[in-house]
């Protein structure tokens, strides 16, 4: 009777030890598949996600291309064929009085030439530039409000509010108050877009479209 207990005993203890060495065993299988097939494919898996996600951001650094998509994306979200329900018009939004001073009067051509459109928000920042070249020299390295003065913010301004509008916000030290219909004011776009580099653009008094940079 000790004789086959003992056997029992054994004979347990050897399956036991063999059930454990194999469920080590299959760990450590799948330990080894998991570090170097799962994990690299999760990791290309969230790296194809956040190049997707890069694609999309309309902005491009401190760069002017970057100042103008940010500009557009604020205005319109990047779309040239939007119309506002206050009549202006495309990606950056222009009035239709902006465009007759580049001899732009086909606005149905306007909203479906994307390069027409590039070509006139580069054109008003150089005349923007122009207008306010004085201003730009005195004011930049400024606070205001509250909000340091750069020349990608006052041209951003400008396109809001137009350079006149500006040049009496940077001449009054900030007193003079403009909004537009959404209530949007010069010191927001002046905090906006501050830090581009927009030193690309020429102050032009008369440009010309596509001749800008």
């Amino acid at each position: 009777m000790m004789k086959k207990h003992i056997l029992y005993t054994i004979i347990v203890t050897l399956i036991f030890s063999f059930l454990a060495l194999t469920k080590e065993e299959d760990k450590s299988i799948y330990t080894v598949t998991y570090n170097e097939d799962t994990v690299s494919t999760v990791l290309a898996m969230e790296h194809s996600v956040e190049e997707e996600e890069i694609s999309q951001i309309p902005f491009a650094g401190n760069a002017f291309v970057g100042f103008k998509e940010a500009v557009a994306f604020k205005e319109s979200q990047g779309r040239y064929s939007v119309v506002n329900r206050l009549g202006y018009l495309g990606k950056y939004q222009f009035g239709k009085s902006t465009l007759k001073r580049f001899k732009i009067y086909d606005t149905h051509k306007f909203l479906n030439t994307p390069e027409l459109q590039e070509d006139a928000f580069i054109a008003l920042c150089s005349l923007n530039k122009w207008i306010l070249r004085r201003d730009i020299k005195r004011s930049v390295g400024k606070h205001i409000n509250g909000v340091k003065i750069t020349e990608s913010g006052i041209l951003a301004a400008a396109h809001l509010a137009g350079a006149g509008n500006v040049k009496k916000f940077l001449r009054t030290g900030g007193t003079y108050a403009f909004e537009d219909a959404n209530g949007t004011t010069i010191k927001h776009y002046m905090k906006k877009f501050s830090g581009y580099n927009t030193s690309t653009i020429r102050a032009n008094k008369k440009p010309v479209l596509g001749e800008m940079i």
